[in-house]
Parts: structure tokens; C-alpha cells; sequence
């Protein structure tokens, strides 16, 4: 019941089953995978696509000969399996040059090179069919303030999106450009920091319709802020053109934890958040498996992706189809079609009718909710004790 399909849109990064099980204090557990391998096993286990950064796929400082054949052999093995590539994006944090930043590096010879890593990316992508390029300006922050540089950041920062975003339209990719808010690490501080930041900056830039954002579930989550509200502010806006699957402590790194491992009741108001939303884009985990597991434990974290997902789908649409529910949400929902003829847009009679109304005070303030028998019954169908 639970086995994912194309049409489900699962993706994966070559980063994120690739993931070799480094962390600051130890060194790789598992072997690299090759990218040929890595879209042959998910299209085995039913996802649509894989995504990528540019050195995910080719290595950096390979030559132009041996660039051409591995995106050759990548190209055949896509075609073989039929795995779209929905997203690319460039590795701008790993390269020593990057130590102080890419686009917002002091020196203009990083933000340069930054800049044309970039653009060699977005050919990459188009080469490869993928129309999302991700920004996740992970290198763009601060320890030390001492410089003040926060307050140049902004302007650097829109002179290169607004390049990228320039040149996909000269070059007719088509792109749309997805921003990735995180607070912190590796960087102290982190400049585009939280969702509502990005999409205040994004406002600012010279093609705004063609840039929205890429949330992820532990960026939000590490900053004790409620990812399904951060969602649904950016689907309110028409500006989720990506999202990044995951699970998070609070206050901990950035764990990239297989998804509803951790936090499963937000886990399931997000899956019913995007499953009512029309929301079509993909479905991207951008996590791993733990650094105890070996290869077969890195196919179980991404079948328990899926699968989860899947089932929490299930659940999420029995509970909003429960006869208990919709009742309780339409007393929830209470109309009063005197207080909405107050409501709505403004004019000075609905003003002046306002200040005259009689709003029954006693009894608004008396008034119950029922959120916690709604919650319990939520909880219910996540403990699996309503059909």
C-alpha cells in the first residue's frame, strides 16, 4: 500500500544517499556511491528524480574531456531508468575560497568565481533537464562583526542573483530560482536566516516572479520556529517552488534526520498541509542515513523516507474525511453572517456599523474551542487506533 511510485515525485540528492557518514569528528564510514549507480538504485525503489550540486556529479578540477564523459554516462543512465533531474545547484561552501563567503565574500575575485561556478551549474542543469536552481547561501554569514559588513551583504547579494537570473533568460533555461533559509552552521550567522527574511528580500530583486524559496524541515526546526506555518506563509504567497524533507531536534546541528523520525505529528500536518495545497512540485528528501549504517542501511533511510511520507498521506486524508472531525471543525469555523457583514474590505458605513455592533462579549469569552479533543483524535490516527 505504502510503495512509492514516479507520480509520488520523490527525489533525492546524490548528496544525500551519496552521503559518506563524515562529520567533524570522524572520518567517512561508507564508500562514495557513483552517480550511475545512485540512479539506478532509486529507480529501483520507486522515486521520480535526483538532484544535485555540480561537484556531486563532477568532481572539481576535472578535466574538460573526462567533465564530458561522466555527464555522458549520467545522461544514458537517466535514460535508462527514466529519473528526472528536477534541481540543481551549486557547491559554493566547500572550496577554502569560499571561508568568508561566495557572494558575499570581501574580496570581489571569490564573488567572481562564485558567480561563474554559478553560471558552469546552470548549464549543467539545463543539459540535464532540470528547470529549479536552488540558492542556499550557506558561506553567507558571519562570526565577527567587527568588519560591518552586514551592512554590504544585501546589495552583493542581489547583484549576483540578479545576474543568474539575467543569464537563465538569455540563455532561455527557463529557470525558476528557490532560496534556502537556514540560521546558522556553517557559518555563526547565517544572513538570509529564516523564511520571512527571504521572501522580504526576494521582493527586492529585479525579476521577483521568477524566485521563490526552498524551505527545509530542520532549517526551521533548529531555530524552535513551526515549519508547517513557515509552509503555509510561502504557499500563501505562491512562492514554494521546492521543499526539503527532513527531521530535526531543536537546538541541535543540522542533522538532516530521515523524515518523520523525530517530530512525527509535525511530520503529519506538513504531508496534510502539501497534499491539500495542490502543492505539484517535488518531494525532496534532503537528509541521510546515520553514520552507524552501511550501504543496506542507506536503501532502508530512503524506503523509510518515502514510505512514511506515503502513510502519513493516508492518515492525514482519514482524518480530515473523520465525520468527528468535520464536525468539530465546522463548529471551529462558526459563521455569523452578522459579525462577517462587519468584516472584509473597508468602507466608512461597514466602519461606523462596527463601532455600533452589540458583540456578544460573555459569550465569546466563555466560547470553547475543542482543540484537545481535535488533537487527541489527530493523535489517535498517528498511534493507529482509528481505522
Amino acid at each position: 500500500m505504502y510503495e512509492p511510485k514516479p507520480e509520488h515525485k520523490f527525489t533525492f540528492g546524490l548528496w544525500t544517499v551519496g552521503n559518506v557518514g563524515r562529520d567533524p569528528f570522524g572520518d567517512p564510514v561508507r564508500e562514495r556511491l557513483d552517480p550511475v549507480y545512485v540512479v539506478h538504485k532509486l529507480a529501483e525503489l520507486g522515486a521520480y528524480g535526483v538532484n544535485l550540486h555540480d561537484e556531486d556529479l563532477i568532481p572539481r578540477g576535472t578535466p574538460p574531456a573526462e567533465r564530458d564523459r561522466i555527464i555522458t554516462r549520467f545522461k544514458k543512465a537517466l535514460e535508462e531508468t527514466g529519473l528526472k533531474v528536477p534541481m540543481v545547484t551549486a557547491n559554493l561552501f566547500s572550496d577554502p575560497a569560499f571561508k568568508d563567503g561566495a557572494f558575499t565574500s570581501p574580496d570581489p575575485r571569490v564573488r567572481a568565481y562564485a558567480l561563474r561556478k554559478s553560471l558552469e551549474t546552470m548549464d549543467l542543469g539545463a543539459e540535464l533537464g532540470a528547470r529549479i536552481y536552488v540558492v542556499w547561501p550557506g558561506r553567507e554569514g558571519a562570526e565577527v562583526e567587527a568588519t560591518g559588513k552586514a551592512r554590504r551583504v544585501w546589495d552583493w547579494l542581489r547583484e549576483a542573483l540578479n545576474f543568474m537570473i539575467a543569464y537563465s533568460e538569455d540563455q532561455g533555461y527557463g529557470y525558476r530560482f528557490a532560496l534556502e533559509p537556514k540560521p546558522n552552521e556553517p557559518r555563526g550567522d547565517i544572513y538570509l536566516a529564516t523564511v520571512g527574511g527571504m521572501l522580504a528580500f526576494l521582493q527586492t530583486l529585479d525579476r521577483p516572479e521568477l524566485v521563490g524559496l526552498n524551505p527545509e524541515f530542520a532549517h526551521e526546526t533548529m531555530a524552535g520556529l513551526n515549519f508547517v506555518h513557515a509552509v503555509a506563509q510561502i504557499l500563501d504567497m505562491g512562492k514554494l517552488f521546492h521543499i526539503d524533507l527532513n527531521d530535526q531536534r531543536m537546538s541541535r546541528f543540522d542533522q538532516d534526520l530521515r523524515f518523520g523520525s523525530e517530530n512525527l505529528k509535525a511530520a503529519f500536518f506538513l504531508v496534510d498541509l502539501l497534499e491539500s495545497s495542490g502543492y505539484q512540485g517535488p518531494r525532496h528528501f534532503d537528509a541521510h542515513a546515520l553514520r552507524t549504517e552501511e550501504e543496506e542501511g542507506v536503501w532502508d533511510f530512503a524506503r523509510g523516507c518515502m514510505r512514511t511520507y506515503l502513510i502519513l498521506k493516508e492518515k492525514a486524508q482519514a482524518f480530515r474525511e473523520d465525520p468527528e472531525v468535520q464536525d468539530l471543525l465546522k463548529d471551529y469555523y462558526r459563521e455569523d453572517p452578522q459579525a462577517l457583514s462587519l468584516l472584509g474590505p473597508y468602507s466608512k458605513e461597514k466602519a461606523e456599523a462596527l463601532k455600533r455592533a452589540e458583540l456578544p462579549l460573555d459569550t465569546l469569552r466563555r466560547r470553547g474551542y475543542a482543540l484537545e479533543r481535535l488533537d487527541q483524535i489527530a493523535v489517535e490516527y498517528l498511534l493507529g487506533v482509528r481505522p
